[in-house]
């Protein structure tokens, strides 16, 4: 179990990117979900022991994290938003040469380490090939594969989709989903649809604070009878701002389908929907925007 107690982070600048963040995040895959500049990298950066919060607890376990961080790295794998590697090194060698940074000092059990892994992130058939090569997709596959040496019991991945194109979004959502049974997998994203299909549990990270926390489908629930849609002109869009809680908007055969947030009918031909985790990501940042709060970095 991680658990953040009252986590705050202010920067030189006076930027408070985290307020007063309190979590408990259990097994399995966990979805931080929150727009960009939310602060969502910044609890990142604090989880995986990059720096220290100006306030509040982090535990893992035992491990008081931000008393003992180098007992929580042994026991982390981290796959940052820009994973950066020497791109003109092979994948093997590159794996090869993190393991050693780890502590895998035995060369037998690096070369069973280093394959089981690129076999497991189905990269063995390019081993020998430049990361300078790799695709979008490849890379990241890569990255989960260092970030797994070791065996961590906790594994932060952030943004990791971003820029993928689909079918290597869904190969890598499908590892995360092996991945993520029997540790602690933090995802943390811009992209709903990624803890829709992964998390059983989730937060919603919005101007620095949790806006939002629990179960998807039951978060769908208590959301289902204050969404409403409607088909319209893409100029009437502004006047349907300035009128109603406009959450969304989507463009579908050159009209615009706007969603709205209300607790009864709002008339004009609105029509209630089911509504899904989009809905219940977009009017929760609805409802933070209702109060003017300093930005998140």
């Amino acid at each position: 179990m991680l658990e953040l107690n009252a986590v705050t982070h202010v920067y030189p600048n006076g930027t408070r990117a985290l307020d007063d963040v309190t979590l408990s995040i259990p097994k399995g895959m966990y979805g931080l979900l929150g727009p960009n500049g939310a602060g969502k990298s910044t609890l990142m950066r604090a989880v995986a022991t990059l720096q220290t919060p100006t306030t509040g607890s982090i535990r893992f376990g035992d491990i008081d994290i931000i008393a003992n961080p180098e007992k929580l790295r042994e026991r982390l794998g981290y796959l940052p938003q820009d994973f950066g590697v020497y791109p003109r090194v092979s994948a093997y060698d590159m794996l090869d040469h993190m393991a050693v940074l780890k502590g895998v000092a035995s060369a037998r059990e690096r070369k069973e380490t280093v394959e089981t892994l690129l076999e497991q992130v189905n990269l063995w058939s390019v081993r020998k090939k430049a990361i300078a090569g790799f695709s979008g997709g490849m890379r990241q596959r890569f990255g989960i594969a260092q970030a797994l040496i070791g065996n961590p019991e906790l594994i932060i991945v952030d943004e990791p989709t971003a820029g993928l194109d689909p079918e290597e979004r869904n190969r890598f959502l499908n590892l995360l989903a092996e991945i993520g049974e029997n540790v602690v997998v933090i995802l943390s994203t811009h992209i709903v649809e990624d803890v829709a299909d992964l998390c059983p549990r989730m937060a919603v990270l919005a101007a620095g604070k949790i806006q939002l926390e629990g179960a998807p489908l039951e978060l769908i629930q208590q959301s289902r009878g204050n969404v409403w849609a409607h088909t319209i002109d893409r100029d009437r869009l502004d006047d349907y701002r300035a009128r109603f809680e406009v959450i969304s908007t989507r463009l579908f055969a050159g009209r615009t389908i706007v969603h709205v947030l209300s607790p009864s009918d709002p008339g004009e031909g609105f029509e209630l929907v089911d509504g899904g985790l989009e809905d219940v990501y977009f009017s929760t940042l609805a409802r933070t925007r209702r109060v003017p709060v300093a930005a998140a970095a």
